[in-house]
């Protein structure tokens, strides 16, 4: 069996004990990395969708640009795609419920789809 891991993090205060953390890890649980792909010594990196940097969590700028960038919904479909986009950063818009809910009413049953603005 194989299992792919994109986001694998390790901590320590220096390179060198990162280093003493990771090897035994690897090699108790067989797991083989692509050095290609690794990154060490980074002092902020995206992970998981999300900047983490030692300013702690925040969103990832290029991710947002994505979001504003998206044209306006024109059916349930993208309103869906839409709304799945925002609410991944939801936890950073005071709020957000509140702002959504008129696209979020957009997708009950029965609801006639209109854009007027």
């Amino acid at each position: 069996m194989e299992v792919f891991m994109n986001d694998f993090t390790v901590y320590a205060y220096s390179f060198d004990a990162c280093l003493d953390n990771l090897y035994p890890r690897c090699i108790d649980t067989n797991l083989v990395l692509n050095f290609e792909k690794c990154h060490f010594m980074v002092t902020e990196g995206i992970m998981l969708g999300y900047l983490v940097s030692n300013r702690g969590i925040e969103v990832d700028k290029a991710k947002i640009h994505i979001i504003t960038s998206l044209p306006n919904p024109t059916s349930v479909r993208e309103v869906y795609s839409f709304l799945g986009h925002a609410r991944f950063y939801k936890s950073f818009i005071k709020n957000f419920n509140k702002i959504a809910l008129p696209l979020s009413k957009l997708l009950q049953k029965d609801v006639e789809f209109k854009f007027d603005q």
